[in-house]
């Protein structure tokens, strides 16, 4: 049986609506099926939700490995090195999970996962993109049906105060309501600077 937790290292206060951005995501989450007892909002002062915020890789990297030994993953999907958006944030947990695996933290066993950043006019052509991310050399595939795009559309409108006009595009529009791809994050030694 699959079990889904999810860990969120930012409250999402960037605009001072942090407990109402923590609500949304808890809602979020329980139409997609997942209980308020398998989700972690980390709230660190360390960790502010920035945009262009750089954060700590070797804190995230701490947080990120005690919340795994806590819970004994099998799996862990993340961001890729450009964070789908670009997003100072996303980068960093990129970071922070490629130290772990480079730094041998990671059991054998926990397969990484980063979700695969695509150009703009990729991102917003739909379901038209779905033959090109079959050229994609990359591990995993997640194809989105209509139901499960009824429901993805529906845990999205539950962030409410994030739904500006260019939102409503990629609820309509974005591939990765459609089709997801993703790369193994390599293990092994790696020059990746920590701080």
């Amino acid at each position: 049986m699959l079990t889904i937790r999810i860990s969120c290292c930012s409250s999402g206060n960037y605009y001072n609506q942090g407990a109402q951005r923590k609500q949304e995501l808890l809602n979020s989450c329980a139409v997609l099926g997942i209980p308020d007892s398998r989700i972690t909002i980390v709230d660190h002062k360390r960790l502010p939700d920035d945009p262009k915020a750089d954060w700590s890789v070797s804190l995230v990297s701490s947080m990120i490995v005690k919340h795994m030994r806590a819970q004994s993953f099998n799996m862990v999907l993340t961001f890729d090195g450009s964070g789908v958006s670009g997003h100072a944030n996303h980068i960093a947990i990129h970071k922070a999970v490629s130290h772990l695996a480079s730094s041998g933290q990671v059991p054998n066993d926990c397969c990484l996962l980063s979700l695969v950043t695509v150009g703009l006019l990729r991102k917003y052509i739909s379901f038209l993109e779905l033959p090109f991310s079959w050229l994609l050399p990359s591990c995993l595939r997640c194809i989105i049906g209509s139901q499960g795009y009824r429901q993805a559309k529906d845990a999205m409108f539950c962030h409410r105060t994030q739904l500006l006009w260019f939102r409503y595009l990629y609820i309509t529009l974005s591939r990765y309501m459609f089709v997801n791809t993703f790369q193994m994050i390599p293990r092994g030694p790696k020059n990746l600077k920590i701080y």
